[in-house]
């Protein structure tokens, strides 16, 4: 028997039909999964946060953009589910074909429909909420206008469609990173247990074999500029292959022989912003060419326009481009955490749990992996990390005080995750629904943030946090205090801030 107030255990089949039921199959544009979620896009969206909170399996529900639905499962249960959601949306695309065949309508009805369909309300307020927030917040622009000149109006609608870009933009690179970080993660814990092992033993590094791993470490930043590419095209609608090769010519050695306007060109310039430019931008003029070129000759011509055109856009506009933002961010990041030591730090390493938790924490994996190819380390990460270690300490303290054995239970299962750096089932399970709790990991990982910002500890990998990212920073000790630091901040923060702990339910 399960403990009162526990959700009881689910198949991933059944919380995969659940949700594919509670979103609607044919309301789905695109499902996939990062480390803890089911990132879906729909259409419309139509079902509240505390419809799909309802489902057992489910942690946690953001809404972060139009048309986005963030589903929390957990580590490792979030790419299981997704899987078996996305063959249960292609088996009911596939029976829903099979049965609009003996009835076909003509294309002139059913665009009809589709326009009928899109001037119409796609949702009653309480299974919409984004789009009464969205018609509340035109209604307020329109009662500005109205008592004004009409200045407020276009100062607010700019101010609120350069926060849409911005999480877009955002969500984007989510979108292209999301599928890398598997190859982060492996080739980053590969790197840092050897570089740990050879602290212990330097003499490893003349045996072959330790040389070859090292290899297959690194070997992720050998091709990451053909996958940034690749994932960008994907991203942007073209084809990845062309994204893929077009970007790779931005680090090819070759590029050193060539002189231009007297000066020899830079291989890798740009890194990979320039790559984001050069994927994105193979899409656009891809889809344009489709467009514009002749169906006889698409085959051929239409590639090689699109990797004529892109690769002079490479030389003359995208690696300078992306050296340029390069440039800026790196000094922009660096001098911060420089000039500001521990205040920076703390200040990065308190706000991380609410980026995480609004779901655009994957914007900065081309910020730290531009720091990793330009100054070797990143100081970002071991900052930030801190985040997930001061929630540790915070749960840990409710573990201590509540009474509730269903919570108790659900700190304990959630535990060894956050430690091991996936911080997202104690935010939805356990600090950010008690308040308080949320707080106190917030300033436990402010101030282990300001530690590793004042140690400068950088990291040497991306895509691993907690405690296995103590293998892959230059100083390990710095680390492991800042870490220290971030749980007793956050266990000491929730004590002395409280919370009120959730009765116990009576078994019926």
């Amino acid at each position: 028997m399960t403990q009162e107030g526990r959700k009881p255990p689910v198949d991933n089949r059944a919380l995969a039909q659940a949700l594919l039921d509670a979103v609607g199959a044919d309301n789905v544009t695109d499902a996939y999964n990062c480390m803890t979620r089911l990132r879906l896009t729909v259409r419309t969206v139509t079902v509240t946060k505390e419809q799909l909170k309802a489902l057992p399996g489910v942690k946690g529900v953001l809404f972060p953009g139009e048309g986005q639905i963030h589903i929390v499962l957990g580590p490792g249960k979030a790419a299981a589910v997704t899987t078996i959601f996305n063959e249960l949306r292609e088996a009911a695309g596939k029976a829903a074909g099979n049965a609009a065949e003996p009835e076909a309508e003509p294309a002139a009805t059913t665009e009809k429909a589709a326009a009928a369909a899109a001037a119409a309300p796609s949702a009653t307020p309480e299974k919409a909420p984004q789009s009464q927030s969205q018609s509340q917040s035109v209604a307020d622009l329109a009662r500005q206008a109205s008592v004004g000149d009409g200045k407020e109006l276009h100062a607010a609608i700019r101010a609120r469609n350069s926060r849409s870009l911005a999480k877009a933009a955002l969500h984007h690179i989510g979108h292209i990173f999301i599928p890398l970080i598997p190859a982060f993660i492996g080739c980053g814990l590969l790197t840092g247990i050897l570089s740990l092992a050879l602290r212990l033993n330097p003499d490893l590094a003349r045996e072959a074999v330790v040389q070859y791993l090292r290899l297959a470490g690194g070997a992720i930043y050998l091709v990451l500029n053909a996958f940034t590419g690749m994932y960008a095209a994907r991203e942007f609608g073209g084809t990845p292959a062309l994204g893929g090769v077009l970007a790779a010519l931005l680090g090819a050695p070759g590029l050193a022989d060539i002189h231009l306007f007297g000066e020899a060109l830079t291989p890798g310039r740009g890194g990979v912003f320039a790559a984001l430019l050069t994927g994105a931008a193979s899409a656009v003029i891809e889809k344009w060419l489709r467009k514009h070129v002749p169906e006889a000759l698409d085959l051929f011509l239409t590639p090689l326009l699109t990797v004529f055109v892109v690769a002079l856009g490479c030389l003359f506009l995208f690696q300078p481009l992306g050296g340029w933002i390069s440039d800026a961010l790196r000094t922009f990041a660096v001098g911060a955490i420089e000039r500001g030591g521990a205040l920076t730090g703390f200040v990065l390493g308190g706000i991380f749990l609410p980026v995480v938790m609004a779901g655009v924490h994957h914007g900065i994996t081309p910020i730290n992996l531009d720091l990793l190819a330009t100054t070797g380390v990143t100081l970002l990460l071991p900052i930030c990390a801190m985040a997930g270690a001061g929630q540790v300490g915070a749960a840990f303290a409710v573990y201590v005080k509540s009474k509730n054995k269903a919570l108790k239970h659900t700190v304990l299962s959630a535990l060894p995750v956050g430690i091991l750096g996936v911080g997202e089932p104690l935010i939805y399970g356990v600090t950010l629904p008690l308040g308080r709790p949320f707080l106190a990991a917030c300033i436990g990982g402010a101030c282990g943030g300001a530690w590793q910002a004042f140690a400068g500890t950088g990291a040497y990998a991306i895509g691993i946090s907690g405690l296995p990212l103590a293998a892959s920073v230059n100083f390990s000790g710095a680390y492991l205090t800042g870490v220290a630091i971030a749980y007793v901040a956050g266990f000491a923060a929730a004590l002395a801030l409280g919370f009120d702990d959730p009765p116990e339910k009576e078994n019926p």
